[in-house]
Order: C-alpha cells, then sequence, then structure tokens
C-alpha cells in the first residue's frame, strides 16, 4: 500500500524542498570557485565523483526513506529497492554537473523526483550555490524560491519572442553538425552555456526557450526538471517528438538526446531527422 502522503502532493513537495536544501547546503562545505578538490574518485565509467555526492545522497536516501518508507529510491549513488509500490519510484541525481561542481561552476543542482507510471509528476531541483530552489507537481504550479530571502512566486513558461530565442546547451556538449543544422533553423537572440538541470528550470521561469542535447543523458538527469517544466506550461521530448518515458525498467534508462521547450515553438520539421 502507498504512503498516505502521495496523496498530498502539496505537503509531500514541501518535505522533499527541506531534504534538498539540507543535502545542497552540505555540498557547500565542498565547493571551491576556484575548482581546489582532493576528493575526486571515478566510476567505472570514468564520471567523476566527490565526497559531496555521496554526502547529499546519504541525506537524501535517508530522507525520503523516511518519507515514503513503501517507495523505492534510485539514486546516481546508489539505490534503495523497497520492494513494494512499484509504481511509484524517486529519481535522484544529488549532485547534477559534478564535472562544473570540480572546476567551480556555480550551476550545479540537487535533483529529487517523484514518478508515476513511467511520468515525472513532482520535481525538486536546488540550485545550492545561487539559493534558488525550483519546484512543481503534476496537477499544481511551478514555483522558484530564493533560499536565502525564502520568497517564493510561481513561474510559467514564456511564449517565444520575434527578436530571437534564447537558447541554452550543455557546458560540455561541444558543436556538431547535428546541433548547426538544427540551430541555423532559427532566429537566436542568445545562446547561453549553462551546466546541470538549471537550464531546464530557466526555462520553465521564463528565462529561456529551448534545451537541446543530442548525447544520450541518463533519466535521473532529467527527471526533476522534467516536472517542473511540465507543472510551468513546458515540455520535454525525445527526437521522435514524444515526451520523455522513465523507469522503464528495474535499472534507470538512458534518454537518447532530447529537447525542452516552452511549448509554442514548432519542431515538427525536426522530428525522426535528427
Amino acid at each position: 500500500m502507498p504512503d498516505k502522503i502521495l496523496n498530498y502532493p502539496a505537503a509531500l513537495m514541501n518535505q522533499v524542498k527541506r531534504l534538498a536544501i539540507e543535502a545542497g547546503d552540505a555540498t557547500l562545505a565542498h565547493f571551491d570557485e576556484a575548482g581546489y578538490h582532493d576528493e575526486i574518485d571515478h566510476k567505472s565509467d570514468g564520471s567523476p565523483v566527490t565526497l559531496a555526492d555521496q554526502e547529499a545522497h546519504d541525506i537524501i536516501l535517508n530522507g525520503l526513506k523516511s518519507i515514503t518508507p513503501s517507495l523505492s529510491i534510485i539514486s546516481e549513488e546508489g539505490s534503495h529497492d523497497s520492494g513494494r509500490a512499484p509504481e511509484y519510484v524517486w529519481l535522484v541525481d544529488p549532485l547534477d554537473g559534478t564535472r562544473g561542481f570540480i572546476k567551480g561552476d556555480k550551476d550545479y543542482t540537487v535533483n529529487i523526483a517523484l514518478i508515476h507510471n513511467h511520468e515525472p509528476i513532482m520535481g525538486v531541483v536546488y540550485a545550492p550555490a545561487w539559493g534558488e530552489l525550483y519546484s512543481g507537481f503534476k496537477g499544481g504550479e511551478a514555483f522558484k524560491q530564493n533560499t536565502d530571502s525564502d520568497s517564493e512566486k510561481d513561474i510559467r513558461v514564456r511564449k517565444a519572442r520575434r527578436e530571437g530565442l534564447t537558447i541554452f546547451v550543455s557546458q560540455f556538449e561541444g558543436p556538431t553538425p547535428k546541433r548547426d543544422e538544427f540551430l541555423e533553423a532559427f532566429k537566436i537572440e542568445r545562446l547561453t552555456k549553462r551546466s546541470s538541470s538549471l537550464k531546464y528550470c530557466l526555462i520553465a521561469s521564463g528565462k529561456g526557450d529551448l534545451a537541446i542535447r543530442f548525447q544520450d543523458i541518463y533519466e535521473w538527469d532529467t527527471a526533476a526538471s522534467d516536472a517542473i517544466l511540465r507543472a510551468a506550461g513546458g515540455v520535454m521530448t525525445d527526437w521522435s517528438g514524444q515526451a520523455l518515458v522513465y523507469h522503464k525498467d528495474k535499472d534507470v534508462g538512458i534518454h537518447k538526446g532530447f529537447i525542452a521547450q516552452s511549448g509554442d515553438i514548432d519542431l515538427s520539421e525536426f522530428y525522426h531527422t535528427l
């Protein structure tokens, strides 16, 4: 039997927001804008991991177990299988943007998402170094909170501007023929490199129009910001135009690239072609 708090998404999201802040604030003790770190390790796939990743993971894992004991948790740094409520799962990236974090990039985030029957229905993204917390849930609204002042406001995607689009690309994904072909089709006011899931939250808050990715990416990298973007009126799709699907198998899946957008830009000519 799923936990009763799932029937109260606003209350659940408030608890998850507090958990994300606790985990994110723990990472700040290890963050150095000068890029100095002495506790870097590497996983089997060659990606870096730091003590901050593991500390944030431990805080989130223990917190989610307490809040929703019947739900399984899949985290980049280790998972927990409750064996119950299989239609629900938490997808967690305790520190999204580790490579940037190591270099002193303030864009790194803490990502926590709730998946129900393969759909992201709740997301919390915290950018500790910026003091910005984004959240949203299905059937509700999306929000941005300044954790320094504790002020919070509703956020909504914007309509595409005639003077040109603001498009976000990854700091670590360089130009390719496919990317160049895509970008040449649009009038662009600003092409901005940003790290982590923060760029998708910026679209949700009306600060941009599109974010594109052609390389593979893990589901825990997009799930939380996808839920927030949907609550704000936007959408994340694969390159066939279908909404992203999560937790299709027992293990975390991989998206073969995707598009995040405000929702009013016609991309149909690119579906099935890139």
